[in-house]
């Protein structure tokens, strides 16, 4: 981990942004004080209806079940599940136990679930044998110690059967400064790359997330993936923290979506802009969903101004933040800052948090939701210095009010619908195919999702251009997750290149824009 620099911890203690608390104290307090809040599961697959007390005692019925199959504070737990209940009690339980919790998005192929569990070698792992399509392969986790599978006919491993007959009602004493999170998200490397985080920084983020709440806000539906960073936080622990109903899908379907939040009164409060596209342009959105929707805050995935503007025309105020799984609030919007503010930047530095821009643009953050560092000691050391700065690799633009616009990306980086796409990781598969010589991966303006992958192929001599379909086909077989196989594909005699050789991206990606 990174060594925090000792003025930064005696200025973040003494502002109260980083206390003695835990995690699980946030939980037994939260949970205590809202037992009858209503938690639903809106799901085709596995649809759940109860309280946090009912969710609270599977969590703790499972805490019990895995304390007695060896596991202790400081070990980990890793989760591979969809926004089912499921999920909350794996969180919560491994919370109480002062687990370090690693949360996997469900949609991971076995390539990069593979990585995780080699990375983190936890001492537990919950899952499920099959959702949607996708099968879930017991071979992947065959060397964790404690296995548990929702849904599973297997009574060895079914997940009911490590839920211990009476529930653990302790909570584990841990320092706060230590990990509590760590969550995978792919970055520049070939392999999701592991993001530590410590109990101050979630905790500091989760009350940050919920002081930024408009007093008048619509009860939220969770859309985004619990394996997320941020739809974890939205889900398990925002509402604990304030006592709000928990309303959660385990796939995005508008119609789906539309009908509920008539039927609860919930709305969608933002995330990337595809949510709120696909809502406002479906046929069975009427001027009763638009009263729901007051506030949306668009951040995740390349914002489009059109976008804003749209939103911003039906009278929904919109907010555009900027940040990552490593710093996850760096810059924010509020709803009260002037309508140009909030429409055409990025934000300024949320509360507590530093940031400055370099003479070459590049994006230097710290604060308090700062995370620890990663699981890769090299990384850690390439991306955090001395003072405690996170060097994003992203481009911006400050203006003399302090306000951030995005400019673009040093970091090899795709972002498609909110989840980071490692260029490197595409370009590894595309170069195993048959007559391919070279190949890149970029992002692709994109609607709907922010950016989408175009891969961009020089052939070998004689070689026949293969079609969108045949790719598909050969990252099928690569086994990497669905939402990495470009989307689009262009031939090219050569790339662009610097004078050492190295490929322009930017120019690459240029092009696609203007296309």
């Amino acid at each position: 981990m990174r060594v925090i620099p000792p003025d930064l911890v005696a200025r973040y203690e003494r502002e109260g942004w980083w206390t003695a608390d835990t995690i699980a104290d946030l939980l037994t307090r939260g949970l205590a004080a809202a037992p009858d809040t209503e938690f639903r599961v809106h799901s085709a697959a596995r649809p759940w209806t109860g309280t946090f007390g009912d969710v609270e005692l599977v969590a703790r019925r499972l805490a019990g079940g895995l304390r007695a199959r060896g596991v202790s504070a400081g070990d980990t737990v890793a989760f591979q599940l969809p926004n089912w209940m499921e999920a909350a009690a794996a969180f919560w339980a491994a919370s109480l136990l002062g687990a370090v919790v690693v949360p996997i998005v469900h949609i991971y192929g076995p390539r990069e679930v593979r990585h995780i569990l080699g990375s983190v070698r936890p001492q537990a792992f919950l899952t499920t044998d099959r959702f949607g399509s996708r099968t879930y392969d017991p071979e992947v986790y065959a060397e964790v110690p404690v296995v548990g599978v929702v849904g599973g006919s297997d009574p060895d491993t079914a997940f009911e059967a490590l839920l211990a007959d009476e529930p653990w009602r302790e909570r584990a004493a841990v320092d706060p400064a230590g990990p509590v999170l760590i969550a995978f998200t792919s970055g520049t490397t070939s392999a999701p790359k592991g993001v530590v985080h410590s109990h101050r920084t979630l905790l500091f983020e989760t009350r940050q997330m919920t002081a930024r709440r408009p007093a008048d806000l619509t009860p939220q539906l969770i859309t985004a993936p619990v394996g997320h960073f941020i739809g974890m936080l939205s889900a398990f622990l925002v509402p604990v923290l304030e006592g709000s109903t928990i309303d959660m899908v385990d796939t995005w379907n508008p119609a789906q979506v539309l009908d509920l939040m008539t039927t609860y009164g919930i709305a969608v409060g933002g995330g990337v802009p595809y949510y709120m596209t696909s809502l406002i342009d479906h046929p069975n959105f009427t001027p009763e969903h638009l009263a729901l929707i007051k506030y949306a805050g668009l951040g995740g995935a390349p914002v489009p101004v059109a976008v804003v503007e749209r939103l911003t025309a039906l009278g929904i105020e919109v907010a555009r933040s900027y940040g990552s799984t490593e710093h996850p609030s760096m810059t924010v919007s509020e709803y009260t800052d002037s309508r140009d503010k909030r429409i055409y930047t990025d934000g300024c530095p949320a509360h507590g948090v530093e940031v400055r821009v370099t003479e070459d643009g590049e994006i230097l953050s710290r604060g308090p939701d700062l995370c620890l560092g990663y699981t890769d000691d090299a990384l850690t050391t390439a991306r955090f210095d001395a003072e405690g700065w996170y060097h994003t690799g992203d481009i911006a633009a400050l203006d003399a009010d302090g306000y951030l616009t995005i400019t673009d990306r040093t970091t090899d980086l795709i972002i498609r619908g909110g989840e980071n796409i490692s260029a490197l990781e595409v370009e590894d598969v595309l170069i195993t195919m048959s007559g391919v010589a070279e190949a890149a991966a970029v992002a692709a303006p994109d609607t709907r999702m922010g950016e989408h992958v175009a891969a961009i192929l020089r052939l070998t001599e004689g070689a026949s251009a293969p079609t969108l379909e045949d790719l598909r086909a050969h990252f099928a077989h690569a086994g990497l997750a669905k939402q990495k196989w470009p989307e689009e594909m262009h031939i090219v005699t050569e790339f662009p290149r610097t004078a050492s050789g190295k490929v322009q991206k930017f120019l690459l990606r240029r092009n696609l824009h203007s296309a």
